[in-house]
C-alpha cells in the first residue's frame, strides 16, 4: 500500500459548495443596495410620523429601539405632542384635508394615550 492520501470530492459536495456561494453573494449584494439606497423621501408625513414614534417611545407603548426596553417618560412624551400640536397649529391652511386630518387624528390618539398614562 501506498503513503498516499486519496481526496475523494464527490459532485453534491461541489454543488452544496457552489450554492452556499451565490447565496452569500445574493445576501452582500442585497445589503450593499439597502446601504446606497436613499432614505425615505421628506415629507409632511414622515415629519408627523417621527414625532409621533417618539411620544409613543416615551408612552412606553414602543421599545426604545436603542435599548429595546420600554421605559415611560411622561414630560418626554407631552414634549413631543407639544411639538406636534405647534406644528398643527404653524401649518394650519397650508395642509391637504388629508394631512390635516391624518395629523388631528394622530394627535387626539396621543393626548388620549398621555391622559391614561398620567392616571
Amino acid at each position: 500500500m501506498s503513503d498516499e492520501k486519496k481526496i475523494i470530492v464527490d459532485e453534491d459536495w461541489k454543488e452544496e459548495a457552489q450554492r452556499e456561494k451565490e447565496r452569500l453573494a445574493e445576501e452582500i449584494e442585497k445589503e450593499r443596495k439597502l446601504k446606497t439606497q436613499p432614505p425615505v423621501p421628506a415629507s409632511f408625513g414622515v415629519l408627523v410620523s417621527s414625532l409621533a414614534t417618539q411620544a409613543s417611545i416615551c408612552l412606553g407603548d414602543i421599545p426604545h429601539p436603542l435599548t429595546g426596553k420600554t421605559e415611560v417618560n411622561l414630560g418626554e412624551a407631552r414634549f413631543h405632542i407639544d411639538l406636534l400640536e405647534v406644528l398643527q397649529e404653524k401649518t394650519k391652511g397650508n395642509l391637504t384635508p388629508e394631512e390635516a386630518k391624518a395629523l388631528e387624528a394622530i394627535l387626539f390618539d396621543l393626548r388620549m394615550r398621555f391622559v391614561e398614562k398620567v392616571r
